[in-house]
């Protein structure tokens, strides 16, 4: 029987997947999968690959899967998803790295634990620089209600930290359709996944294990670069708080859902990466998005934050927009959720 599944998309990161393999073989073991898929790399990402698969399948099992179009983070992960056997699941990206031995302490981690899933600190990495960056939640080490960790709303929560590599997940919600992705999301693919974990999931854990190092700065990662993909943010938050209005506790979790979206749509506002006419349609979009939330939360996270922020969107909020922008962008939904 497979113990963990490690999903691990790869994308135009020549200069890094050699460290990510080598890593991965330091955390290998016999009941270990390797789940590894290429998104149509256009460099020697995919060379790279085939060269460390016969040396991986000396450790652990390992599964390589190549994608022929290119379709972004979100869908390359439910590739991966769809091909786990693990009784527990993970995620790394392929230009990030571990530190020896840490998978199997995580799954000593979740197996003690005996919770759906656990939650990790990382350590941000940019160039020279090394920073911890811990899960923002109090108890640790004690399984709880993953629903009690999305509040309160004016402060950083889990639900604020979404690197899905920081965690292990049991089978169960895979199986229950929580652990796929909104197909074809470019950017902020972990918030509406996140999200689902804490309202729908039945126990959780955060743990102060470290082992997982974050590549931040790399010049071909999303984050850094200033095109319309950046812009999927807003359908990821509208899915977010479509979600969430739905919800049992819709009243008391809507105003986090909405605060959390106004202050990405600010400081998506004040960034100078974004090209001209990009930073054109991030304020049309934007001005779109705030008409579309619900005016209460709206009006208690404006109140909520600090007056240039709140005066920024308020400007925002009153501008006319387009008929194009003023309609919600379309939420693809993985199959599996569809069916949940």
């Amino acid at each position: 029987m497979v113990k963990l599944s490690v999903i691990v998309p790869f994308y135009n990161v020549q200069s890094y997947a050699a460290e990510t393999l080598r890593s991965l073989k330091a955390n290998a073991r016999q009941d270990f999968e390797f789940i590894l898929v290429d998104d149509a790399s256009k460099d020697e990402t995919p060379e790279i690959l085939e060269r460390a698969e016969s040396d991986l399948k000396a450790v652990a099992r390992v599964t390589r899967v190549r994608h022929a179009d290119n379709g972004g983070l979100a869908t390359a992960r439910n590739t991966g998803l769809d091909r786990a056997n693990g009784e527990f699941v993970t995620f790394l990206d392929g230009d990030d790295w571990l530190a020896p031995g840490y998978y199997p302490r995580l799954v000593a981690c979740i197996e003690r634990l005996g919770c759906d899933f656990v939650r990790t600190d990382h350590i941000q990495c940019t160039a020279r620089s090394r920073t911890l960056a811990r899960v923002p939640h109090g108890r640790r080490g004690v399984v709880g209600d993953p629903r009690e960790a999305i509040l309160p709303a004016g402060r950083s929560t889990s639900v604020d930290y979404a690197y899905a590599w920081a965690g292990i997940y049991h089978r169960r919600l895979l199986d229950a359709g929580l652990l796929h992705f909104t197909d074809g999301l470019r950017t902020a693919e972990d918030r509406p996944w996140i999200w689902r974990l804490h309202r729908e999931a039945g126990s959780f854990a955060a743990v102060g294990l470290l082992g997982v190092f974050y590549r931040r700065g790399v010049a071909s990662s999303l984050t850094q670069i200033g095109d319309v993909r950046q812009l999927d943010f807003i359908r990821a938050f509208d899915q977010v708080v479509e979600e969430t209005a739905r919800d049992r506790d819709a009243e008391v979790l809507l105003p986090k859902a909405v605060r959390s979206y106004c202050a990405i749509i600010s400081h998506h506002l004040t960034s100078d990466r974004f090209e001209p006419h990009v930073a054109r349609k991030l304020r049309s979009m934007s001005a779109a998005a705030l008409k579309r939330l619900p005016s209460g939360p709206l009006n208690q996270a404006l109140d909520s934050m600090d007056t240039e922020r709140a005066s920024r969107l308020r400007r925002l909020r009153r501008r006319p927009v387009g008929q194009a922008a003023a309609q919600p962008p379309a939420t693809a939904v993985h199959r599996t959720e569809a069916a949940a």
